[in-house]
């Protein structure tokens, strides 16, 4: 009996309010090859028990294999929905694939490209809207390495209703990037540029506390435009729902989450995961930082391995062991959160700072100094002006040197509470003393679950959240991103991203000055799941006429690897106004306490050789890997290098 098409079971996300299914009434489809019997047409037959197979005899056609559909008019296509075979076999499941627009069937542009995930599940790939008559799907691997097949049941195009073109002025978001995981924390690898990203023991699920010593992950390259999955199992952590840091080796330091006592590291030089000592105290949900001696605190977490006292602990990095800090209670930074200390202990905007010191700037509205050496020792910072507790909300360290931390959004419970649009600017100097506090100009949005990230320029991109937190919903998602301006304490709106970006998504800057926002979800068979991300092109990459602004190269830097207070000579291709150093970063849960800026001044000029001080002080310049960034007179930036802080 004929199976139309029945409400598929998916991990993917459901479709956005712009987003609708085209309908195919007269659409024709072609293949590069197929299979007798299995035909293009199948995809778009509306019976899910026929498929589109390419060849396999008398011999095998090789890959890749493009599938291109003509939609006979011009259409403002923003996605693409792929149904794998639905019958007992995988074979010529979609991994890594492209897809492309075209309006001539001669120009083509690439608005997709990744790895999907190797089941029957209903893939959706959305996508920034482009008008288009032609869409092809070009499949490059068979998700599972069975053969050089590749097969369909059902191909739908998605389309809004209305298409105005996105100014540049504002900003543009580049090709959607499919991942084989539903990526809850994500980080940028040294030098190279990749992200890495990880979700939990599943690849579209958490599980809840599994503890099954088994992580789901991924790598993407933008060298190759491909994204690789790797199951790691060898360190015995779940890690979901973890504490992050870079250390000072730039390696990916990961504590507790699901597996609550253990440590993980990632190695990007080796591209090996390492096991490190258990914790004292299982944690989940909690924070972590670098500290200016290279060592690492962390503090709080009681979602995961037992609720309440989960004070601090700092972890050594030349003894490699960890040990318990009596005189760093959890207690003062606890926000009054409904659901009680399984919440009020999260997600602590934590800052590595002068002399061992870090600084708590939140979410509670009580901010503290902890000390991380010796026994320890804490000391209130004042309040954060008139902000509440701003659970899931955003704390960023825009510039280092003159202990500038800019905090946006959150709210006071962690979940159903209205999210605040609340911005404020906190000021730090010596350690213990009251922070200074002043209110800026509030976001055009309320947010809560959002992210942040700072440019080379020194302003912050606020991307995603919503306006009333509630996990694993898009309900009120904040698709508008908006970006925070130092010099005028104000926030001004850029283009939109395609996907919401909730809770559990994230987003980092990479070393081309551009931005990366992914993820959301991770709930199993729900609608609300984003194995995806896009990147973000900023204003300051184009120019007024919309093309592509001519950047500085900087062509060689006299030492890649620096102490403190010591100087580096710099030569670019052409004249460059100012500098920065931002710190590579990571992050999970709307918490990145890696990022930070170093605006630097030139101590000498010649023609275009520059000579760079590094700050004196290894808590504002925080020992790890940095990217150096130059900017021309129209606020250009480079491409960074990678510059290496050492411990002092």
């Amino acid at each position: 009996m004929r199976r139309l098409l029945p409400t598929i079971v998916t991990a993917y996300a459901s479709l956005a309010a712009t987003q609708t299914i085209t309908p195919r009434t007269g659409w024709t489809v072609t293949a590069d090859n197929f299979q007798p019997g299995n035909e293009a047409t199948k995809v778009l037959d509306g019976n899910t028990e026929s498929i589109w197979h390419t060849q396999y005899s008398p011999t095998n056609a090789a890959l890749p294999h493009a599938i291109t559909i003509d939609m006979k008019k011009i259409i403002n296509v923003n996605g693409l929905t792929y149904l794998p075979r639905q019958d007992a076999s995988l074979n010529g499941n979609i991994g890594q694939h492209k897809i492309e627009l075209s309006s001539d069937s001669s120009t083509w542009t690439t608005l997709a490209f990744g790895t999907y995930y190797d089941d029957r599940s209903l893939k959706t790939t959305p996508f920034t809207t482009t008008p288009a008559r032609y869409v092809r799907l070009i499949a490059q691997t068979e998700a599972g390495g069975r053969g050089p097949w590749t097969s369909a049941a059902e191909i739908n195009i998605l389309s809004a209703a209305a298409y105005k073109a996105p100014a540049t002025s504002k900003g543009l978001w580049g090709a959607t990037l499919d991942f084989p995981i539903v990526p809850a924390a994500a980080a940028v690898l040294q030098g190279s540029g990749k992200v890495l990203l990880w979700s939990s023991y599943r690849a579209y699920d958490f599980g809840g506390g599994s503890g099954s010593g088994t992580t789901e992950t991924a790598i993407y390259d933008p060298a190759t435009s491909t994204v690789s999955r790797r199951v790691v199992t060898n360190t015995q952590h779940d890690m979901f729902c973890p504490g992050i840091s870079l250390d000072a080796g730039g390696r990916i330091f990961v504590t507790g989450g699901n597996d609550a006592p253990k440590t993980s590291i990632y190695d990007s030089n080796a591209n090996s995961w390492i096991a490190a000592p258990n914790m004292k105290i299982a944690r989940g949900y909690q924070s972590s930082a670098t500290l200016s001696n290279g060592n690492i605190f962390t503090i709080g977490g009681s979602w995961s391995g037992g609720r309440g006292n989960k004070n601090g602990e700092v972890w050594n990095a030349v003894t490699n062991t960890w040990s318990l800090l009596p005189g760093c209670p959890v207690a003062p930074m606890l926000t009054a959160d409904a659901q009680g200390i399984f919440r009020s202990d999260n997600h602590g905007w934590l800052f590595g700072w002068k002399s061992g010191s870090v600084f708590q700037a939140g979410p509670s509205k009580a901010m503290n100094w902890y000390t991380a050496t010796g026994t320890g020792a804490q000391k209130p910072a004042g309040l954060r002006g008139n902000d509440p507790d701003s659970m899931n909300g955003n704390a960023i360290m825009y510039d280092a040197v003159n202990g500038k931390i800019l905090t946006v959004g959150g709210a006071p419970n962690y979940q159903d509470n209205d999210a605040t649009s609340n911005a404020h600017v906190v000021t730090i100097g010596s350690p213990g003393t009251t922070a200074s506090v002043a209110a800026v100009g509030s976001m055009a949005n309320r947010r809560g679950f959002h992210n942040s990230v700072v440019l080379p320029d020194g302003k912050v991109l606020v991307t995603g959240g919503e306006v009333r937190p509630v996990p694993f919903s898009d309900a009120g998602a904040v698709l508008t991103p908006e970006l925070f301006n130092p010099a005028t304490s104000s926030f001004s709106t850029v283009n939109p991203e395609a996907v919401p970006r909730t809770y559990h998504s994230w987003s980092l800057l990479l070393p081309d000055a551009t931005v990366i926002s992914g993820g959301g979800g991770l709930c199993g068979s729900c609608s609300t799941n984003h194995p995806n991300a896009q990147i973000f092109s900023p204003a300051y990459l184009f120019n007024a006429d919309g093309s592509k602004a001519a950047r500085p190269v900087i062509n060689s830097v006299s030492a890649t690897s620096v102490a403190v207070g010591t100087t580096m000579t710099v030569t670019t291709n052409s004249a460059v106004m100012s500098w920065s150093l931002v710190r590579y970063a990571s992050v999970t849960h709307s918490v990145n306490t890696d990022q930070r800026r170093v605006p630097l001044k030139p101590e000498a000029t010649n023609g275009n050789t520059y000579t760079l001080r590094i700050p004196s002080d290894s808590g504002v310049a925080l020992p790890g890997s940095w990217m150096l960034y130059a900017m021309n007179a129209q606020g250009v930036p480079s491409i960074s290098k990678t510059i290496t802080i050492r411990v002092s």
